[in-house]
């Protein structure tokens, strides 16, 4: 199975939330995941971002890609710390 690692946008208008998920490369942008792996709220202020890091290394030892804005994230210094 085609699997991606991406962000998941959940909320209401202008106070936008995010799941991280994995997910099948065919499904459409809001249908279902395979599982949660964490969740990112950048409206808080600090950042709220947490992440199953066992998991997300499960999917990532599976051949799981991981999405550009999901990269992004993750490259983000004050990101990086909390890995």
């Amino acid at each position: 199975m085609a699997t991606t690692l991406r962000l998941f946008k959940i909320g209401k208008k202008g106070y936008h939330t995010f799941k991280i998920v994995a997910v099948d490369r065919r499904y459409k942008a809001d249908g279902d995941y395979i599982e949660a792996l964490g969740a990112y709220n950048p409206n808080v202020d600090p950042v709220a971002f947490e992440l199953k890091k066992e998991r997300f290394e499960y999917w990532t030892n599976k051949g799981a890609i991981i999405s550009e804005g999901l990269g992004k994230l993750l490259k983000n210094k004050d990101i990086k710390k909390k890995l």
